[in-house]
């Protein structure tokens, strides 16, 4: 069976933004590659462990729901980050809209 992440990967460079749907903390990254299935993305080296946890990447024209699979430290003291795409809830959706709209 073929490994996950190299399913349709497509190169995709871009600044994108992270955020931790538990504390709501928002990390800013780079999108490496997408596929319809997840993200690779390049963090700084200060970004916290996030294996295992529920996230939302916004990355120029795109909004992703992803489960943080993997985090792996680079010899250049970056880190990667595996996410894979999550099928939104109705709770996050209606979070997402809250926040576009305004409280």
């Amino acid at each position: 069976m073929e490994d996950r992440r190299k399913i349709n990967r497509v190169s995709y460079p871009t600044k994108s933004v992270l955020v931790d749907c538990e504390t709501q903390t928002r990390y800013y990254v780079k999108t490496d590659n997408v596929s319809p299935l997840g993200m690779g993305l390049i963090a700084d080296s200060t970004i916290p462990n996030l294996v295992g946890k529920d996230v939302i990447i916004v990355a120029e024209t795109m909004i992703m729901y992803a489960d943080v699979v993997r985090q792996v430290k680079n010899e250049d003291g970056t880190v990667t980050l595996g996410v894979n795409a999550r099928k939104f809830t109705e709770d996050v959706l209606e979070y997402l809209f809250d926040r576009i709209v305004g409280e």
